[in-house]
């Protein structure tokens, strides 16, 4: 994803963001709109249910109860 949303969240973190800083504030925002545009599209989908991959376009999807094992 490297469209005008991540670009301008990049550019202008929130505060608390600002505060613990990053090493990459564009990868940041990129990863906070693509969970995000997830959680919209499948409204089911928490952070619980969806575990990032090395390659982020890979998703592994688990219930909780998966999640607490």
């Amino acid at each position: 994803m490297t469209d005008d949303r991540a670009q301008s969240r990049a550019e202008h973190p929130l505060p608390e963001e600002e505060a613990v800083g990053s090493d990459d504030f564009q990868e940041q925002s990129e990863a906070i709109l693509m969970e995000s545009d997830i959680r919209e599209e499948e409204p089911e989908a928490t952070e619980a249910s969806v575990v990032r991959q090395e390659d982020p376009e890979e998703i592994e999807r688990r219930t909780s109860e998966e999640a607490a094992e």
